[in-house]
């Protein structure tokens, strides 16, 4: 149990429609990211889930149970909707134990003194807070404070999590440990799990599936692999990455494109097309030489920045610039040779146009 429908959401804030009719469906057990910019829709999305919004149109149902419905007059408040909720704020009452936060819903659940003892236990020694029963808020920090709110979903257990940037607060560090943390508590609850960020690591590294939204609107959806190795269009190949994608505007001929000063071999479904055409390829799959290789292409090293278990390359053939990604923490003087090559496999193909990836419709 747990599955959430979405049909037809519109929501408008005035003028602006926010969320342009949105179909979407999340299915039981599955953790899903949805992924985009500040004000793409993702957050209005979670929170009209939620029930803290309204549509203007559509209808949303949790399990065979409608909660919004429009058409029919439906609307079940949140409090009905029986969903654990985390946002970017971690809403601890201040003056109130972590104890006493943990377990207030539970009470007001009435479930048993025993059972509230064994669950506030247990969700304790999940977020590896044993013995903070008696704190208050002010006595922890900030990672502390968010993983008092995480132990109050699994001492709730939900079916459905609903989480709003839960870790932005957090410095890099917590993030990651967090990020562990969340991942053993959709696993442990194998509850469904709808997650917000405009994080692209949380998204590739917690979800079965991402939802990438841009404008009110579904970009692209699929597995973390996909969104990252075929995307749909500029916009997702441009949004997944760190460091960005590269991305080179030339003219075809003679079976390659010739984009200012560098040349990159197609393949051959590609190489008998005529005009213009975009080829995307990610950092770390260009290949590089620190000596000559014939056919390989000359470039100059400009700025170096080794981040401990890799190092971002800035290098420019001619004065196109290009941005390379390799293992390991290298250093290299300013204006030293090196040689790239491009291979097939790893390129995407846009439509200058469209700006639509070409090889979902080209074998």
């Amino acid at each position: 149990m747990g599955q959430i429908l979405l049909n037809g959401i519109v929501k408008s804030y005035g003028k602006e429609v926010v969320v342009k009719n949105l179909d979407l469906t999340v299915e039981t057990g599955e953790f899903l990211t949805i992924l985009g910019p500040s004000g793409c829709g993702k957050t209005t999305t979670l929170r009209m889930v939620a029930g803290l919004e309204e549509p203007d149109q559509g209808m949303i149902k949790l399990d065979d149970k409608v909660v919004f419905s429009r058409n029919d007059g439906v609307v079940v408040p949140p409090e009905a909707r029986h969903l654990g909720l985390i946002f970017q704020s971690y809403a601890l009452w201040p003056h109130m134990t972590v104890a006493k936060n943990i377990t207030l819903a539970l009470k007001e659940q009435k479930i048993s003194k025993s059972e509230i003892a064994d669950r506030l236990k247990n969700a304790l020694e999940m977020v590896q807070l044993t013995g903070y029963a008696e704190r208050y808020p002010s006595e922890l920090s900030g990672g502390q404070q968010q993983r008092v709110a995480v132990a109050r979903l699994i001492a709730l257990r939900p079916k459905i999590l609903l989480m709003d940037e839960p870790l932005s607060n957090l410095d890099a560090k917590l993030r990651t440990e967090m990020r562990a943390s969340l991942k053993r508590l959709h696993r442990d609850l194998t509850a469904t799990t709808v997650y917000v960020t405009h994080d692209q690591i949380e998204a590739l590294t917690l979800s079965d599936r991402v939802i990438i939204m841009n404008e009110g609107r579904i970009m692209q959806e699929g597995s973390p692999y996909d969104i990252y190795h075929h995307p749909a269009n500029i916009f997702v190949a441009e949004f997944i990455g760190d460091p960005g994608i590269n991305l080179f505007e030339g003219k075809i001929d003679n079976g390659k494109i010739k984009c200012s000063d560098i040349e990159i071999p197609l393949p051959e479904n590609f190489a008998k097309n005529k005009g213009r055409l975009i080829v995307g390829v990610r950092p770390e799959k260009i290949e590089v030489s620190e000596t000559k290789k014939n056919g390989w292409q000359e470039v100059v090293t400009g700025i170096i920045q080794p981040t401990g278990a890799n190092t971002i390359i800035e290098v420019k053939a001619g004065e196109t610039p290009i941005t390379l990604l390799q293992n390991g923490f290298i250093t290299l003087p300013e204006n030293s040779k090196l040689w790239i090559n491009f291979e097939h496999d790893t390129l995407s193909f846009f439509d200058p146009e469209t700006q639509e990836n070409l090889r979902n419709n080209v074998g």
